[in-house]
Formats: C-alpha cells, structure tokens, sequence
C-alpha cells in the first residue's frame, strides 16, 4: 500500500446541454439579427412542396386569366410572368446560399463539438484505464502480502504445536493433548 498517494482534484461538472445549445461564438455569415433569420427561413421555404404548388398554381392563374381574355395585363408571351421569374431567382440564389452558408457554420461548429466531445470521453477512458492499471497492481500487492502473512501464520502456528508439545514432554512428562 502507499501511504504517500497524492488525492487527485474533483473533476468540473459536466454540462450535458452543452451541445444542444446554440453556438454562441459562431459568427454568422449576416449575423443573427432579425434579416438573417428571417432570410434564412425564406431561404428553407423555397424548397418545400408548399412553395412549389403556390407557385405552380400562380402560374396556372396567371396563364388561363391571360389567355382566356379574362384580363390582359401580361398577355403572351408573358413579359410581365418572366420579369416575375427573374425577380425571384434574383432574390432567391443568393438567399438560398446564405442559408447554406449558415448551416455549413452550424455543421462545423456542431463537428467540433462531436470532435472535443470524442476527446474528452478519450481522456476520461485512458485516465479510467490507467486508474484499474493501479488498482490491480495494489490488488496484486495485498493478495502477495497475504500470501506471506498466510505462511507465517502457518509457520508460527507449526512452531507453537512443537513448543506446546516439548513442554508437555520435559516439564509434565506427559505426551500432548490431540486434538
């Protein structure tokens, strides 16, 4: 056993949450003010079904209500419609990559994370390690200890039968008691 073993420092508290909060020190390609979040929702909703039937069905009307002479404020070859396409693809690219940009920030963080987290739990695995290491070794030295406190036990108690014996012999003159 050693007498002389130094305590070792309570570990920080673990904060479990800590990936499940935002990244507070990522720096967001706009920002997270309100356009950008803002934005980037905008971005998102470009992809959804929702999005692409509205805009489907926009289309449908604007065409049939143009055709059909129901109104003719953008009659073929629908000017107006095209200008209204380009005005979005306009608008919605560079949205599109702000969005990609931001969530490319969030993978990354999100990667580092993951990264110092896998780090850590491969500390605390060669600090466990190292900690059953010793405690087999101290294992080892007291079964060894035993061991030998076990030998002379039995060697004292062989020389105590052998005295009790003599003593019996030359002072009672009487052979020992058997068990």
């Amino acid at each position: 056993m050693n007498p002389t073993k130094t305590p070792t420092p309570p570990a920080a508290p673990v904060d479990h949450l800590r990936f499940h909060r935002p990244h507070a020190h990522l720096a967001a390609t706009f920002g997270n003010d309100t356009f950008a979040l803002k934005a980037e929702a905008f971005a998102r909703f470009f992809g959804t079904p929702t999005f692409l039937g509205a805009q489907t069905l926009i289309v449908a009307i604007w065409i049939a209500l143009n055709t059909t002479g129901v109104t003719s404020f953008d009659v073929y070859p629908f000017i107006l419609l095209n200008l209204a396409f380009s005005l979005q693809a306009a608008y919605a690219a560079p949205l599109i990559l702000l969005a990609q940009t931001r969530q490319a920030a969030r993978d990354k963080a999100q990667s580092d994370a993951d990264a110092q987290h896998r780090e850590a739990l491969a500390v605390a695995n060669a600090e466990r390690q190292a900690q059953a290491a010793q405690n087999a070794a101290q294992l080892l030295q007291l079964l060894e200890q035993n061991t030998r406190l076990t030998e002379m036990t039995k060697t004292l108690t062989e020389r105590i039968e052998n005295l009790t014996s003599q003593v019996h012999q030359h002072v009672l003159g009487t052979p020992p008691p058997q068990a």
